[in-house]
């Protein structure tokens, strides 16, 4: 690289983050730095910068610990900047086995410290090197997953990542993405700037590794200059990624009610409409992405099932839920002590808890998975007779009925969940107490008027609060 084309790189990235900081109150800047080529170069472009500018650079390096020579990586990167007169921190990760694999794990733990670092010191925009060639890589490993547009989108040039970064203020931008790796060589080659070897980078087993070692020098040989074509490319999966959005927006305002789905209005469209609806309406709630297959799945079980049919299917986060025609996200939770649904013709041993009452404001269960509260109130029990009980607090075990007020018959408890549109999972979370052989109380509906008391002023009440694990 010339002299000439070295200026012009440097003033294309002075261009790019004067934009970036314009576009908030953003008095300080960080880039991510592990001390490779590419990083090293935008430190060298981002100190130059920083003092031509009078603008506070920060450079954050994660110490991942698996390679042997990390401990060096870390001296070398706190020596760079010293030299250079640029605020360094450093962060330690220690990397777990997943299912991810090491790769994904790595990065998930580089970037939630980069975002944690970031919020230390109060800065709010974060660069890395991320250029030409890493968008060309990214587009063609997600066209071999198979991925939509929003995949095959690439990354942009500037984006905030909460869910990431753990920073909702953090704003990670891609000044060099223009550029592409052969500049960034010839650049370092000049400004003869020291950097390290990650020996994992031409490790093959990595996908990114052997596109970058083998498929890419096969590509330029044939396709002179197609990362550019690629990232133009990225760029159109971009823009038709944000008419998805929007449409995506737009369907799911008509469809939501109280957080659930209408499968009515569901029904109504398209089969590719409703799929793009329901994954944003996934990604709203920071779940993972599904594949096509399991959500053909989903919407075959939960959509053109018979009208009063109770469905679930199970996605790796969470379940989805039909009931009443509205498609539900509800959380896995952990079984509790003797929980069954007591429609189900199994044979159920559990005996329940046994306890009692003296006088206390609330009692935790946490076998039952919430707390009972005990409230002074204008109608319930007397609370001199609630003492002397011997009660019990179980799930119920089917038949049990109840009789909520004086002006109202007793019913079985299903009767009175389905009145109150108590949806069947979560009636088998709900318990019930009894004072031996009489219900008194089932969470989700009330208590049983039979027991109440008539003296006011000594009535307590009973109120039961779900607390998940």
């Amino acid at each position: 690289m010339n002299p000439t084309t070295n200026a012009a790189l440097a003033a294309q990235f002075a261009q790019a983050l004067d934009a970036l900081r314009a576009q908030g109150d953003r008095p300080s800047v960080a880039i991510a730095y592990s001390g490779g080529l590419d990083s090293s170069a935008l430190l060298h472009l981002a100190a130059q910068y920083a003092s031509a500018h009078d603008v506070q650079l920060f450079a954050f390096h994660v110490h991942h610990g698996i390679s042997p020579n990390a401990d060096a990586w870390l001296a070398h990167c706190e020596a760079a900047c010293a030299r250079l007169g640029v605020c360094f921190a450093a962060r330690r990760v220690v990397l777990e086995k997943t299912k991810s694999g090491v790769e994904a794990a790595a990065r998930k733990l580089r970037y939630a410290a980069l975002g944690a670092l970031c919020l230390e010191h109060g800065v709010r925009l974060m660069l890395t090197a991320h250029h030409l060639d890493d968008q060309a890589e990214t587009v063609l490993l997600q066209l071999l997953r198979g991925s939509g547009t929003a995949g095959l989108s690439g990354m942009d040039a500037a984006n905030a990542a909460p869910e990431l970064l753990g920073n909702p203020g953090l704003v990670m931008a891609r000044p060099l993405l223009p550029v592409s790796r052969q500049q960034l060589e010839a650049y370092v080659a000049a400004h003869e700037v020291a950097y390290v070897e990650d020996e994992s980078n031409t490790h093959p087993r990595y996908a990114r590794n052997a596109l970058r070692h083998q498929v890419m020098p096969a590509l330029a040989t044939a396709f002179p200059g197609y990362q550019e074509r690629f990232a133009r490319s990225a760029a159109h999966a971009q823009s038709a990624q944000r008419l998805l959005t929007e449409l995506a927006v737009q369907d799911l305002a008509g469809c939501l009610i109280e957080d659930c789905i209408d499968v009515a209005k569901l029904r109504t469209m398209s089969l590719d409409r409703a799929y793009n609806m329901l994954r944003y309406w996934f990604g709203l709630r920071a779940l993972r992405m599904p594949s096509t297959a399991w959500l053909t799945e989903m919407v075959t079980q939960l959509v053109e099932a018979r009208h009063d049919a109770q469905l679930l299917v199970t996605h790796p986060d969470c379940h989805i839920r039909r009931h009443r025609d509205r498609l539900y996200i509800t959380p896995k939770l952990a079984d509790l002590a003797g929980q069954r649904d007591p429609d189900d013709e199994g044979i159920f041993v559990k005996e329940g808890e046994h306890f009692t009452w003296t006088g206390e404001a609330s009692m935790a269960f946490p076998a039952y998975g919430g707390v009972l509260h005990f409230d002074v109130a204008e109608q319930g029990f007397d609370a001199a007779w609630l003492r002397a009980q011997a009660l019990q607090i179980d799930f119920r075990k089917g038949g049990e009925r109840l009789k909520p007020a004086a002006n109202r018959p007793t019913r079985p408890l299903k009767y009175h969940y389905q009145a109150c549109n108590v949806p069947a999972w979560e009636r088998e979370r709900l318990p019930v107490v009894t004072s031996g052989k009489d219900l008194l109380f089932a969470a989700g509906i009330g208590m049983d008027c039979h027991h109440f008391g008539a003296a006011p002023g000594s009535l307590i009440s009973l109120r039961w609060e779900a607390r998940q694990a």
